[in-house]
């Protein structure tokens, strides 16, 4: 997303406009971090909260703020006055913050708000500046700002008329998610007129405290109003601009995330290893799923026994084996289950002990797992990073077990069912093992693709292990499903005695179960991925500043040139929220520039084109590095 340098006009009738930030809460639920200090001081891109706060007021042509304080108030008062520049600060203090909430601290500032227009700010919010910029600078003299209401969102949401007037505000209790496509989200920044304060608000405010008591949220009051008679307050819909509440651990790590600079950014996302739905708007061509299944018709039919599922133990192993053994129709005792297949590489890295033969750069459980073999690395020297049949035969030798992912991973290269099968009885003659990943495959294209999941290929190779990665071709990562097969019994029992008997829930064997019935809706989906690789390497080979390799997986594996792949891809994530994986830091790349992109359905494809486009304009004639 781009940050938009905004030239600031205060709107007429607010040149002397203050704000009020309530900082008095004691914030237990962010525990270590709050222990010793308000959660206005908890720091996030090396600024306090009331840092950043301050920062977005200054922005906007406000310099007079009203603070709030109770819990730890001295020491918030003393770095207040001496660290935050270009403030008038006045504080009012809440002795009793530990038996209250925020509506009476707001009701022990409630003269302020009769003195001046004002901009009301709780104190554990983040926001880009151009929030309260914006918000000062709309013509409307009283307004609440909000955002569509998402899943990660928590707390009061409201519903608003045609015109943008809020009309309810919706307690925690009555959300009803049959209505949720009319919810906003309170961002808990608000603007009021001194008249709407001193007229409307206040008056309410007192009188709520009075029947109510003072262990409640100011917006309930406005919930009153709203119910008693027009609230002339109106939503200022934030839109894309980033925000976020922190009211826990969670929430630090997320908003600590969002909030970092440019070149911090990339890294917390990359240690993150996925859960990208906690963040908002964000367009993840990092981690590698199929776009295009599972259909709208299966996703609704786990829908249908979402109760039943969540609500019901899986059964047990076995159970899970022949569901399995039915998909790929194989043998239920030359197969088993696993929690993705990093549970099962794990498992098979516990209990095998020899040498093994890894092409380097690889997936990294493979380099991380067998903790007990020493490792071979098969580099290719070549620019394309493909590993051809000659020189995977020349390192038997050396090695026990070769390990091979196909369609590699990054490079997308491919061997065909031919060359797999000339390695694997090369393998099974020199009495070696040979593990083929082949969690990608089902994406080549058509005329070329295959599976080594049969029951005759495994019959005949006792050397071989097949894993497949379910959570990645079939299209649901949350679930996480994967399969081992091998027709070696004595290996599979020891991997099968060092899983749990209830390894996969409900859904991953709902999933098993149901499958079949839309084995043709899969194939379909991945004959349309393949379609679309085409398209989009096309479309990628435009730009001058990368160099795309062919891949029968979903992902590209590009060399970036004219600037490093470092700074690619924080451009994307800063600027688009777009992430997209740095592979210079991965082992066997050793500092070159390559990065590797998720292939999605058309119109995410075309997301990302649209931004690398504006980098490269933005570039030039790429002759100098951005």
């Amino acid at each position: 997303m781009h940050t938009v340098q905004i030239k600031f006009i205060l709107a007429e009738g607010m040149k002397h406009m203050q704000a009020l930030i309530l900082a008095a809460g004691m914030g237990k639920r962010l525990q270590k971090y709050t222990q010793n200090q308000t959660k206005c001081m908890i720091r996030i891109a090396g600024k306090t909260l009331l840092e950043h706060a301050c920062d977005a007021l200054k922005s906007a042509g406000i310099h007079k703020v009203i603070l709030v304080v109770g819990y730890h108030g001295e020491e918030l008062v003393e770095y207040a006055r001496h660290n935050v520049a270009d403030i008038e600060f006045e504080f009012v203090y809440n002795t009793i913050y530990d038996t209250t909430n925020n509506i009476y601290s707001l009701y022990l500032a409630r003269d302020y708000l009769r003195r001046d227009d004002t901009v009301l700010l709780e104190s554990d919010l983040i926001y880009e500046p151009t929030v309260i910029q914006q918000l000062v600078q709309n013509e409307q003299p009283n307004l609440a700002a909000v955002a569509k209401y998402e899943y990660w969102m928590d707390g009061t949401v409201c519903t608003l008329d045609a015109s943008g007037n809020i009309v309810e505000f919706v307690e925690k209790k009555d959300f009803d998610y049959a209505n949720v496509e009319q919810y906003y989200k309170t961002v808990n920044i608000y603007k009021f007129s001194k008249k709407f304060a001193a007229e409307r608000y206040i008056p309410f405010l007192e009188t709520y405290i009075h029947v109510y008591g003072s262990n409640q949220y100011y917006e309930s009051v406005l919930r009153i109003i709203a119910h008693i008679n027009k609230l002339d307050l109106v939503a200022f819909d934030i839109g894309d601009s980033k925000w976020y509440e922190i009211d826990d651990t969670k929430d630090y790590n997320i908003a600590g995330t969002m909030f970092q600079s440019e070149e911090q950014k990339l890294g917390s996302y990359e240690s993150q290893f996925g859960g990208y739905w906690r963040f908002p708007k964000m367009y993840d061509y990092c981690y590698l799923i199929n776009p295009y299944f599972p259909t709208g018709h299966l996703q609704e039919q786990l829908k249908y026994m979402f109760e039943a599922l969540l609500t019901q133990y899986p059964s047990g192993m076995r159970v899970q084996r022949i569901n399995a053994a039915r998909i790929y129709e194989i043998d239920e005792n030359c197969l088993l289950v696993g929690n993705g297949a990093a549970e099962l590489i794990n498992v098979l890295g516990r209990v095998y002990s020899g040498t093994i033969g890894v092409p380097v750069p690889a997936f990294n459980e493979y380099l991380r797992c067998f903790e007990n073999s020493e490792k071979v690395p098969i580099v290719s020297e070549r620019d394309n990073l493909a590993l051809d049949k000659q020189q995977i035969l020349d390192v038997l030798d050396k090695i026990d077990m070769l390990v091979l992912v196909n369609p590699d991973n990054p490079s997308g290269s491919f061997l065909s069912k031919e060359d797999l099968l000339d390695i694997i009885t090369e393998c099974q003659r020199r009495e070696k093992m040979c593990v083929v990943d082949e969690s990608f495959v089902d994406f080549a294209d058509p005329d070329v693709r295959y599976t080594l999941l049969n029951q005759r290929i495994l019959d005949q190779y006792n050397n071989l292990i097949v894993i497949k990665s379910i959570s990645k071709s079939y299209g649901i990562p949350g679930v996480r499903l994967g399969v081992l097969a091998t027709s070696n019994i004595e290996l599979l029992e020891k991997i099968r005695s060092n899983l749990a008997i209830w390894n996969i829930n409900s859904f991953a064997e709902y999933f098993l179960e149901v499958f079949p019935l839309h084995a043709q809706d899969y194939v379909r989906a991945c004959d349309r991925l393949a379609e679309e690789r085409v398209r989009f390497v096309e479309c990628l080979g435009k730009f001058k500043f990368l160099k795309v390799y062919p891949s029968q997986a979903n992902y590209l594996m590009c060399k970036v040139e004219k600037i490093s792949s470092r700074r690619l891809a924080n451009l994307l994530l800063d600027r688009y929220n777009i992430l997209i994986k740095d592979l210079s830091t991965k082992r066997g790349f050793d500092g070159r520039q390559y990065i590797r992109i998720a292939i999605k359905n058309k119109e995410e494809n075309d997301f990302l084109l649209k931004a690398l486009a504006e980098i490269e304009k933005e570039c030039g004639d790429m002759k100098n590095e951005i």
